[in-house]
């Protein structure tokens, strides 16, 4: 919503962009079949495009809109989302733009009780968390897509009904211009939390809600605080409310704030009521005095929901429409965007051959379990910032009040930022066979490590699979190497090699992954570890690549 006299795309700081219709080939008789249509050119969809186009697959994206979502919404990447936007080639802009930050404070009744400092070093190209709002998280995405030959965004064009059959889906879609239909391969639902192809397909999400409303609105105001999340509760200025506030970009402060359990949302939403409540919170709870400006609100209300299964024969859902996860933490946008990720390539080997048909039914396992993980740390802030009935009341502010005299009370008050998930029990992920002090385990992300100056570790991962060899390899283990064009081999702590890519690695960097020479470790192109050996075989290898690709691979 936004302040009278305005319209939904005049924005203090933001120039919505208008993407016309085009008319698609399907209105003038042709009969084109896409390897995968994606719906929902959200942040999570043009990802999911991006990273097909990356393997080389052509896909087209349908959206019924002529522009980008108005108002903030999703702020805050983590660094395992802006990796991501590394490997799409498009995350230059999002640090130029964003706001990083490292740590946080907590507030009771005025007082600091808490502050965290997530966890950062030179090690890392990019910092824990950047700010920046939705609309130019989806600009940057959508004008990178709109570069590629492989992406075919469709605006304006809303899907209205959804079948498929062993051998494809066919879409129904309504234009300007009149309906067609659209054939696919496989469809990536990312509509939403109102997906029209989950219910086109008669599924449902389960799970809680809770019983908490926030607003969140977004002003403007001048101000020289540093970037960092903070949480207010029991403030003299609204005792009854928890409230959230980050700054973002363009001198733009998002506000969260908690109604009461009585007061009527509606009401709570009147232009004149936000005024009031975000005034208080400037004023009294911010201590700003300068001037400030009111340009965009909304209600939440947070959920714990997911579809029991994320694939539905050639349908898979990502982001909102498979799940919906509370804001705290920061945990919605990010999760997606890991969908999007682990959907686009595996569909991608998949059509290309490379893969198994199999490999797809990993998706739910991992994906899923990523939820359901991020349900639980989620969850537990939400009770604490929304307590759910009176005694989750009185424990969280008895827990608070023991932390303004008490230190060993205040980590009570961490907000359990996001982390990536480790896909252990994944179908695709081997256990250790060796005993590591150091390093991801199998199924979790790799580490990034700075290499020199502007040189890191993760940059020189490909689109296929990575073999991150420490030092000689097994002679053995040499010769099979060539066997396997699907690997890129990373040759760490050599200075020239005939393996791969020689690059530099000190013993800081060994001893980082608990490798000695010879060990290894086998990547998927979506970063996560599958196994790792501190000597591995020619064998080794090979199961291991059978593991994750099955009988695609010669």
């Amino acid at each position: 919503m936004r302040p009278a006299g305005r319209a939904e795309s005049d924005s203090l700081y933001f120039d919505y962009p208008y993407f016309p219709f085009v008319r698609p080939p399907e209105l003038d008789g042709e009969t084109p079949r896409h390897r995968v249509a994606i719906v929902g050119a959200g942040p999570v969809g043009v990802t999911a495009a991006l990273e097909l186009a990356r393997h080389g697959i052509d896909c087209v994206v349908l959206d019924d809109k002529a522009t980008v979502n108005d108002g903030s919404r999703a702020i805050c990447l983590s660094r395992h989302s802006l990796e991501i936007l590394q490997q799409l080639g498009v995350d230059r802009r999002f640090v130029a733009k964003g706001l990083g930050w490292t740590r946080g404070r907590t507030y009771f009744r005025d007082r600091e009780i808490y502050r965290f400092e997530m966890p950062h070093s030179d090690q890392e190209r990019f910092l824990p968390m950047v700010n920046l709002q939705q609309q130019y998280i989806e600009q940057f995405l959508i004008e990178r897509a709109m570069e590629s030959e492989r992406v075919t965004l469709r605006w304006q064009s809303a899907v209205s009904g959804v079948t498929q059959d062993a051998d494809g889906v066919t879409l129904t879609v309504s234009t300007p211009e009149g309906d067609y239909a659209l054939a696919c391969d496989y469809l990536l639902a990312a509509d939403g939390a109102r997906s029209v192809v989950r219910k086109a397909l008669g599924l449902a999400l389960h799970g809680e809600a809770y019983e908490g409303r926030y607003v969140i609105a977004d002003v403007r105001l001048k101000s020289d605080f540093p970037t960092e999340r903070r949480a207010f509760f029991h403030s003299a200025a609204l005792p009854e409310a928890t409230i959230l506030v980050h700054k973002q970009p363009d001198d733009i402060w998002r506000i969260d704030y908690q109604l009461g359990p009585d007061e009527d949302p509606e009401a709570a939403v009147r232009e004149e009521a936000i005024r009031d409540r975000v005034g208080l919170i400037i004023r009294e709870v911010m201590q700003e005095r300068g001037d400030w400006e009111l340009e965009w609100w909304s209600l939440y209300k947070a959920h714990t929901l997911a579809l029991d299964d994320y694939r539905h024969g050639r349908v898979l859902f990502i982001g909102d429409s498979a799940h919906l996860v509370p804001i705290f933490g920061v945990r919605g946008l990010n999760n997606g965007l890991a969908d999007a990720v682990n959907a686009g390539w595996k569909l991608a080997w998949v059509l290309q051959g490379r893969a198994s048909a199999r490999l797809l039914d990993s998706y739910t396992p991992e994906r899923r379990g990523a939820t359901l993980d991020v349900f639980a740390n989620a969850g537990k802030s939400t009770r604490f910032m929304t307590p759910p009935s009176r005694g989750y009341r009185l424990m969280r502010d008895a827990a608070l009040a023991l932390a303004l005299d008490n230190d060993y009370a205040s980590p009570f008050a961490d907000p359990r930022q996001v982390t990536p998930y480790t896909y252990a029990e994944s179908p695709l992920t081997l256990a250790d066979r060796d005993a590591f002090a150091a390093g991801p385990r199998p199924g979790a992300p790799l580490i990034n490590r700075r290499l020199g100056d502007d040189d890191f570790l993760l940059d020189y991962l490909g689109t296929g699979f990575s073999l991150l060899l420490f030092g000689e390899a097994s002679p053995e283990l040499a010769a099979a190497l060539g066997d396997h064009p699907e690997l890129r081999v990373l040759h760490l702590g050599v200075e020239d090699s005939a393996l791969g890519r020689a690059l530099p690695g000190d013993a800081a960097l060994f001893a980082a992954y608990g490798a000695e020479p010879g060990s290894a470790y086998l990547v998927r192109p979506d970063r996560h570890l599958v196994a790792r050996w501190k000597r591995p075989t020619a064998a080794d290898l090979n199961d291991a690549l059978n593991t994750v690709l099955g009988d695609a691979r010669p």
